[in-house]
């Protein structure tokens, strides 16, 4: 006679548990303040100089990520008062970590053939590699008309105006 202990229920919950929490996380990450990580901040460094982050989850494109942080550039030059900001530096960073999932069987058990330990059964290993992006910008913002030359310069209206259509916002919670 077989006796199925908790140890070896383990697997299949932490499969579901991973099941559960990749669901969780089905969507990109919308264009809001950070939340758990995801999202935008920014920090204050002098008067007209904000160093800006915008953070995605594994579903958030790296161009999503790169157009919601031209987007509050955009939004924080226009709330401070300024009409373009240029970039004094910029870097998007991609984080890839591996998923692993295990099917067969493996536990701790009183069995008589492993009195004290683990036992196991063959079974597959799979990797699925899970990308996500953040992206980060020093900007400096400007009162007046952009130089048309300037290649780092961006009229924060135009970002604005252009770039609205792309953003998603969270959905609001009831």
């Amino acid at each position: 006679m077989v006796t199925r202990t908790f140890s070896s229920r383990i697997p299949r919950l932490l499969a579901l548990a991973t099941a559960v929490a990749l669901a969780a996380c089905a969507t990109a990450t919308p264009y809001q303040p950070a939340d758990h990580g995801y999202g935008y901040s920014e920090q204050r460094i002098e008067q007209n100089r904000y160093r800006v982050t915008f953070a995605g989850n594994s579903d958030t494109p790296r161009q999503t990520v790169e157009n919601y942080l031209l987007y509050r550039a955009a939004e924080l030059t226009l709330q401070a008062g300024y009409d373009y900001f240029v970039f004094a530096s910029d870097s998007t960073e991609a984080s890839t970590r591996y998923l692993q999932n295990f099917s067969g069987y493996y536990g701790w058990g009183p069995y008589y053939w492993y009195p004290r330990g683990m036992y196991g059964g063959l079974g597959a290993s799979t990797s699925t590699p899970v990308t996500e992006y953040e992206a980060q910008a020093n900007i400096v913002m400007f009162a007046g008309k952009k130089k048309d030359e300037d290649v780092k310069a961006f009229d924060a209206r135009q970002v604005r105006s252009n770039l609205e259509a792309l953003i998603v916002r969270p959905v609001p919670k009831s």
